[in-house]
């Protein structure tokens, strides 16, 4: 039976083989990125009938496992796929908490009108994060840097071959302990530009955090990998080859007169919720902030000049991480000094402390799970 968002109650199905207390403290001391899984799922069906008539319903916690899925499924051929990452962090005092939730519950149904796929009321998302959390809070590890990351995703399980909307859709979140995204130590990380590949187009789904986006930046990532790079950086070749975004991650620019610049939201450009953490934290500082074009030309001359002194990248993985150098097929810019600048540094720290527990949360920002 379909219900409202207030009637949907996550009934509990524990797993009878979860992993041990040795296992699991084996892959904290080492979990690396997106690389082990948490005992359950959290899981909220969708079907609606030819009139539209119907809705979500059945909410729950269940095992973690994999998805039975009719080789017709829609996901499979026409790819109607959205997704959200974020992190739950443990504080001193046990509890635990998200960052900007509510944001990224918006985002997920801003993709979803893009992608013609049903919004997830905001309560029911929510409520599925505090429920994973709390089936699986001990998979949280408590290392500098270390968060549990948490992947909502819908996706159009209705078995068809024709090209329409999905009426059956399944809204799933799944969780992973979480190191730091490029490993080891915080070392500014070499981009590499691509002129061959696009991320977006005008029209497009670059403002939806959606699976294609991904697949289609996997080729220019092999190409940066192949010149010793860890990340891609996209330009839009239609307007001043003007900087959009990496892979998987916003770029902002420090100027020496206190201007924090970062590409303007532009409709190829995904809202990053980092991105926008970020400017916030900077205009607290002082900073003038600016979102406008900003070119090539622009950061290579302005280096050149001692004009723009840091430039760094943001998303959920990896938080804050500072660019030491752009390779391109005629040359190099690289940041002055190390590359792990001082307004950098000191963004990155009051974010992670915000989300973290250790700095005050002046914004509201965070969200308690367990």
């Amino acid at each position: 039976m379909t219900q409202t968002a207030s009637e949907l109650t996550f009934s509990q199905q524990r797993n009878e083989n979860p992993k041990s207390s040795a296992e699991r403290e084996a892959i904290l001391a080492n979990p690396g990125f997106g690389d082990y899984f948490t005992d359950h799922t959290a899981v909220v069906d969708y079907k609606v009938d030819v009139n539209g008539e119907g809705g979500w319903s059945n909410a729950r916690i269940e095992p973690y496992g994999p998805i039975a899925m009719d080789p017709a499924a829609a996901v499979l051929h026409y790819g109607q796929e959205i997704f959200e990452g974020m992190k739950a962090y443990r504080h001193a005092d046990g509890s635990v908490w998200t960052f900007r939730a509510e944001a990224n519950a918006a985002r997920l149904n801003t993709s979803a009108r893009r992608l013609a796929l049903p919004e997830l009321p905001p309560e029911v998302f929510l409520e599925s994060l505090r429920q994973l959390v709390a089936a699986d809070q001990e998979w949280i590890p408590s290392g500098d840097g270390e968060a549990l990351y948490l992947r909502p995703f819908m996706i159009a399980t209705e078995a068809f071959l024709g090209v329409r909307p999905a009426r059956e859709v399944s809204y799933r979140v799944i969780a992973s302990p979480a190191g730091n995204y490029f490993g080891g130590e915080l070392k500014p990380v070499s981009i590499w530009l691509t002129t061959t590949f696009a991320r977006a187009g005008e029209g497009g789904t670059g403002e939806a955090k959606c699976g294609g986006n991904y697949a289609a930046s996997l080729a220019a990532q092999m190409e940066a990998e192949s010149h010793g790079c860890k990340q891609v950086l996209f330009l839009d070749p239609f307007n001043d080859n003007a900087i959009e975004e990496l892979g998987g991650m916003n770029i902002f620019f420090v100027f020496k007169d206190g201007r924090l610049v970062t590409p303007a939201l532009n409709g190829h450009i995904l809202h990053g919720i980092t991105r926008s953490s970020v400017l916030q934290l900077a205009a607290d500082r002082g900073l003038k902030v600016e979102e406008r074009k900003i070119t090539i030309d622009e950061w290579r001359d302005g280096v050149a000049a001692g004009e723009i002194t840091e430039a760094f990248a943001c998303g959920t993985a990896a938080v804050i991480t500072p660019i030491g150098e752009l390779k391109m097929a005629d040359g190099v810019i690289a940041s002055p000094g190390s590359g792990a600048g001082e307004v950098t540094m000191a963004i990155r720290e009051q974010l992670l402390g915000i989300q973290t527990g250790a700095v005050e949360d002046l914004h509201g920002w965070l969200t308690r799970l367990v």
